[in-house]
């Protein structure tokens, strides 16, 4: 399987750095229940407590506070879709990313600071303070150059990689549902 390019990312980026900013509807919502396993459902329940209940995230969290118990800061993960299509070539033996929601929004640090807020359905979620730089499985699945955009110096306050978020309020929220910055 061919990888995208840095030259081909760097073609695309105009076009996923002119995505909506607000009210955008969800495209896609994942839970994942272990390692590599990925449901694709029309509801997800957020709690402040447990994030999604049944996510990996309860039992082994890839941040983990000093005590040992999953770092709410990394509760839900939201993808730009355009930067998914961009580099999810391979659709069939190749992984979905994974993040919990795929939408058509602009993730960067301009549109959505560190502390803001997003209704989504009944629920509410709090951009974090991780950077989310694109895990080694992101690099395996979809490229190197895929890996090394999302950290180059200029690209880090986009967030290309999608951003990372605390549930505030518990909630459902549907596929059916839109972002909306409060």
């Amino acid at each position: 399987m061919e990888h995208i390019t840095h030259d081909e990312l760097m073609a695309h980026l105009p076009d996923m750095l002119d995505a909506p900013k607000d009210n955008v509807k969800i495209d896609t919502l994942c839970l994942r229940p272990d390692y590599g396993a990925r449901d694709f459902v029309d509801e997800i329940t957020l709690t402040v407590d447990r994030g999604i209940p049944g996510e990996r995230w309860e039992n082994a969290p890839w941040m983990k506070l000093d005590d040992g118990s999953p770092d709410p800061r990394i509760q839900v993960s939201i993808l730009g879709k355009r930067v998914m299509d961009a580099v999810w070539r391979d659709r069939e033996n190749t992984p979905h990313p994974g993040d919990t929601i795929i939408a058509d929004l602009d993730c960067s640090h301009e549109n959505l600071p560190v502390g803001q807020r997003l209704k989504i359905g009944g629920a509410i979620v709090e951009v974090s303070d991780v950077f989310n730089d694109a895990c080694v499985k992101w690099k395996v699945r979809y490229g190197k150059d895929a890996k090394n955009f999302i950290t180059i110096p200029e690209h880090v306050p986009y967030r290309l990689r999608g951003v990372l978020c605390r549930v505030v309020q518990n909630g459902v929220i549907r596929k059916t549902d839109t972002i909306i910055k409060v």
